[in-house]
């Protein structure tokens, strides 16, 4: 459940688009899910709002993992993520994800809490009732307990710094930004949300420079990679310009 949970935000994060927790699709309105993702990502498209050492992913891992553990509180057909709760079938499935949003983003990104409050009103439009307030709570509940155990997680330590080397296979800064430093050096560091650790399923290093399964895998790089590649299809093309980073 935690890879499913995880890889329903990584694809968002990385395709751009919504991503719904598998679990939670199946027993929230996918709009409510939806609604509060478009909004993170508003959030993290705005310049300046996202902090410049934590990466922004971290934000999308927390808030879907609030919504599935709040929603799966009341429906109780699936393991937790993190947060086990007793809660009534009656409460709203509804209020329970959008007051776990709406919390986790208020408490990430308190310049936003005017349009974070207003969408959290306009998600809660309907006449007041005993399902609505408890799912309320429950969704507060948990974001607040899931905020709580990731608040020393690392990300906000500084970044190491990074000297770079000069001996063949040595990184070295890449066109077309040649930033002066690669970003998130401390994220190694950060507890992941699912793995045991961060090099639990890390694979083997380079071949030898020497080796030509180097010179095969440079070549293809390279054929691919280069500008208005005559090798690379319009999906690969799109892969790498997305890869190149913000600038």
């Amino acid at each position: 459940m935690k890879s499913i949970l995880l890889a329903a935000t990584a694809v968002a994060v990385l395709t751009g688009e919504n991503p719904v927790p598998a679990m939670a699709q199946a027993t929230t309105p996918v709009s409510q899910v939806v609604q509060w993702n478009k909004q993170l990502l508003m959030i993290v498209r705005t310049s300046g709002a996202q902090p410049a050492t934590i990466h922004p992913t971290r934000s999308f891992a927390i808030m879907h993992a609030a919504i599935y553990d709040a929603v799966n509180a009341i429906d109780g057909t699936h393991k937790p993520y993190l947060i086990r709760l007793s809660a009534s079938h009656f409460a709203s499935q509804e209020a329970a994800a959008a007051a776990a949003a709406h919390e986790v983003l208020v408490k990430l990104y308190p310049s936003f809490q005017a349009t974070l409050d207003t969408q959290f009103q306009q998600a809660l439009a309907q006449p007041p009732n005993r399902g609505q307030v408890d799912g309320i709570k429950i969704g507060k509940t948990v974001a607040d307990r899931i905020l709580a155990l990731r608040a020393n997680d690392g990300s906000n330590a500084q970044p190491i710094h990074y000297v770079f080397g000069s001996a063949p296979g040595d990184y070295q800064s890449t066109p077309p930004n040649f930033r002066p430093q690669p970003q998130f050096t401390h994220w190694s560091r950060v507890t992941p949300f699912a793995l045991e650790s961060a090099d639990q399923f890390r694979p083997g290093g380079p071949p030898k420079l020497t080796s030509d399964r180097y010179a095969d895998a440079f070549e293809q790089v390279k054929s691919l990679g280069i500008v208005n590649s005559t090798t690379a299809t319009a999906d690969q093309a799109l892969t790498g310009r997305f890869w190149n980073g913000a600038i």
